[in-house]
């Protein structure tokens, strides 16, 4: 499905924030799927086991592939054994820092709370701000002028894409802005979203982060070798590429400005050993539509939301072949989405209010 549309501006301080607001589609009512008030209580019970579990089973995994890293180290095999480390550091750092950020990923809150921190230096994103960058992600999700972590516009710019194959885009952009915290001061779009009650915060947590990174290049510079940057900051370059892979499946290639996640939001299928790296974030209609469900009980969400919901892509391989394909078209015709077909049983999709949907058809 396509029509023919302007180019826009996806910065949050543009005029498309404007309209947005003057559309309805800022912080508003988004469609949910009907279900029982009872069964969701159930699937929203934190727990701590889970997620003990599996933080234990990723941190040993670390130990056990940098170990085995650190012995290859001056051999050709210290490419494949840096690769997997960096997979391990990266991919899971991106997936426990997004659900420990909601605060759903254990029941204590302490725990969501070290988690999070952790993994946000590893991914080298600003804890506080990139909370509330994701808060506003979920509340204007792929509204376009409000919502902050869009990954490409329309037409795709692939050079963006390319580049974050090994967070080279995303990367240096985060390190500007560690420098900027530093020194007290914030980007423009982060004063759009980020609380003035947390800026000290921000910045306390950046002269941190940079401490560490200080600390390892000095690390690097005494020992004469890039052995401990290899351990701590690189991983997030080099060890990029399944987070990436993962991330593009969420959104792209799906509707703009429209109230039904069902429409902009994708669920994809995948085996035990991804979905352990993802924290379950293949089900990431569910997620949006009902964010506080922890992440082990999105597989039980998903059934519950089955008979509302369009089919969820078979695999990851699929995905990606559909998003790569909607990319290709969006390069020609900007406004080309992936119509995705609903069951019998679903509720018709929701796509907005009617003067949202008078403007686009205006805009055709």
């Amino acid at each position: 499905m396509s029509v023919k549309k302007k180019k826009r501006d996806y910065s949050i301080t543009g005029a498309e924030n404007h309209r947005a607001i003057e559309l309805g589609l800022a912080d508003a009512e988004w469609y949910t799927c009907p279900i029982p008030r009872q069964r969701m209580k159930e699937l929203m019970k934190r727990k701590d086991g889970p997620a003990i579990r599996d933080t234990t089973i990723w941190i040993g995994g670390l130990l056990i592939l940098g170990y085995l890293a650190y012995l290859s180290w001056g051999t050709w095999w210290a490419i494949p054994a840096f690769l997997a480390y960096g997979i391990l550091y990266a991919t899971p750092g991106d997936s426990r820092w997004h659900e420990c950020g909601h605060g759903t990923a254990f029941k204590t809150p302490w725990m969501n709370e070290v988690v999070y921190q952790f993994a946000s230096f590893l991914v080298l994103r600003s804890a506080t701000p990139w909370r509330w960058s994701h808060a506003r992600h979920h509340t204007d999700t792929i509204i376009v002028g409000r919502d902050p972590e869009i990954i490409t516009e329309r037409p795709p710019i692939w050079k963006i894409l390319i580049m974050q194959i090994f967070h080279l885009y995303g990367g240096p952009i985060e390190i500007k802005r560690f420098f900027l915290h530093t020194f007290g001061r914030l980007d423009e779009q982060e004063n759009a979203y980020i609380p003035s009650s947390q800026h000290r915060k921000t910045f306390r947590e950046a002269r941190i982060y940079m401490l560490i990174i200080l600390a390892v290049l000095a690390a690097c510079l005494v020992t004469g070798s890039l052995l401990p940057a290899m351990f701590v900051f690189l991983p997030s370059f080099y060890g990029g590429i399944v987070v990436l892979l993962f991330g593009v499946t969420q959104h792209l290639g799906l509707y703009e400005d429209v109230l039904d996640h069902r429409l902009n939001t994708r669920t994809v299928y995948m085996n035990p050993i991804f979905r352990f790296l993802y924290w379950n974030m293949n089900y990431h209609t569910e997620h949006h539509m009902f964010p506080m469900v922890p992440y082990h009980a999105l597989p039980l969400l998903h059934e519950e939301m089955k008979s509302d919901c369009p089919a969820a892509r078979p695999s990851l391989g699929a995905a990606l072949k559909e998003v790569v394909g909607a990319l290709r078209k969006q390069k020609q015709d900007p406004a080309y989405v992936v119509v995705k077909p609903l069951p019998r049983t679903a509720r018709p999709y929701m796509y907005g209010p009617a003067h949202a949907l008078k403007e686009r058809s205006e805009l055709g």
